[in-house]
């Protein structure tokens, strides 16, 4: 009777349990960095705490640095939750380090006209130029993904050709060489397709159930969305030279605070961006180089000649900033040109002008008094009263002066003004 009962409620609430199973959706899209590695462990994490059927990774990538794309491959195969890398949509491709996470996906996928390959390794400090040091990244990086291959039952000879001549394929000719698995259209359409397969993860086999599952996409949380903004080598860039203006304006004109301010603040993020990128510290060194000439062209009378090696520091400097082959993780020239020529007109002229300002003799206030002129109202012995600049003041002379006499204010102490008499030379 008991078994019966159990039987009837079970066939009853099955239906229930079958729409609550769900699938996880992410997006990895541009370079692979830092912030992709949370993203993903953060994505595998959820996955597996909501009992998600499979985390499915829609990729399109050019790559990105080898030591983030191995953090994500160790989060992958460490993973309980089936990681389905899908690399989409039609037009998106998985380049460089792109190549090594869809070979660790237990699931490899990709749309109808897209590609895959290029898997040459790019170090953390971007090119090496050192040639015994990139034979051993290469060799490295070759048995590594090679591995990763034969432990998913991929093609290991292709994917050692992708890292070791950069070789790439279309999702046909993947799906023909066994570097993935399937090709499908749609997100739909690959649930359909990986449903009842059997995948290794970290407790055994798991068979996957994705037919009519609730497909529940996550978007980048806001401030891993904001990192990898700020991790874009343009970004990082215009921030590090706002952070600049701002100090040395500060510093040459202080009590502005604001400037300051900003200044501090732009060149923190500033450094936090470029710590995610291959940085070039004789790039770094030139570009402060070239501030400090700029700086030195607003104190100097150089005729130009510190403001224009300013320019070609500053120039080179952004250059070399970021030292990668890659194009996606180098300045852009289109940046670097306006924010040069922009670098050098506001020390120029702004700056100039403040420094200017500074050393301009004051005309207004207690200042502004030394050096004017005035008349004696009485005579001054030592005390009397003087006219300057149509006001009355108190006057102290060392020598006596007659009422009606010309005279010159040589400093001023309180409401007392010290003067003397106005030589003729003066009075013409």
């Amino acid at each position: 009777m008991f078994r019966t009962g159990f039987l009837i409620l079970l066939t009853l609430f099955a239906p229930a349990w079958a729409m609550a199973r769900h699938v996880d959706v992410i997006r990895l899209t541009g370079v692979i960095g830092p912030v992709s590695v949370r993203h993903i462990a953060a994505g595998i994490a959820r996955a597996e705490t909501e009992g998600a059927e499979c985390l499915v990774i829609v990729m399109d990538t050019p790559g990105g640095l080898l030591e983030s794309t191995q953090m994500i491959i160790k989060d992958i195969l460490a993973a309980n939750t089936p990681v389905v890398v899908y690399v989409a949509p039609s037009g998106a491709g998985a380049g460089s380090a792109g190549v090594f996470i869809t070979i660790a996906a237990h699931v490899a996928a990709m749309a109808p006209g897209t590609n895959i390959g290029a898997a040459h390794p790019v170090g953390l400090q971007g090119s090496i130029p050192d040639s015994t040091m990139s034979a051993k990244v290469e060799n490295f990086s070759a048995s590594y993904i090679r591995s990763i291959a034969e432990k998913r039952g991929r093609n290991a000879d292709w994917a050692e050709r992708a890292v070791r001549e950069s070789v790439a394929i279309t999702d046909r000719e993947a799906l023909n060489l066994k570097v993935v698995d399937l090709v499908t259209v749609t997100l739909d359409s690959l649930m359909i397709a990986v449903d009842s397969l059997k995948v290794e993860v970290r407790e055994g086999i798991r068979t996957l159930h994705t037919r009519n599952a609730e497909i529940r996409e996550h978007e980048m949380e806001w401030h891993y969305s904001l990192l990898n903004t700020l991790s874009n080598p343009n970004i990082a860039y215009l921030l590090m030279m706002l952070g600049f203006y701002g100090l040395i304006y500060e510093i040459i004109n202080p009590g502005a605070i604001f400037p300051g301010v900003v200044g501090g603040i732009c060149i923190i993020v500033g450094l936090f961006s470029l710590q995610t990128l291959p940085i070039n510290y004789a790039g770094l060194m030139l570009i402060l180089l070239g501030i400090g000439l700029f700086v030195a062209e607003t104190h100097v009378a150089s005729h130009g000649a510190l403001a224009v090696g300013g320019i070609i520091a500053t120039f080179l400097g952004s250059m070399m900033l970021i030292d990668s082959p890659l194009p996606f993780l180098r300045i852009s020239l289109s940046v670097i040109v306006p924010i040069v020529l922009a670098t050098a007109g506001f020390f120029v002229v702004a700056v100039g002008y403040g420094v200017k300002a500074q050393k301009r003799v004051a005309v207004t206030g207690a200042e502004g008094l030394v050096g004017a002129s005035g008349t004696a109202l009485s005579e001054i012995n030592p005390i009397g009263k003087a006219l300057i600049r149509g006001e009355h003041w108190s006057a102290h002379s060392k020598e006596p002066i007659e009422s009606g006499t010309s005279l010159v204010v040589e400093r001023v102490e309180g409401l007392t003004v010290h003067v003397r008499r106005q030589t003729p030379s003066e009075e013409s």
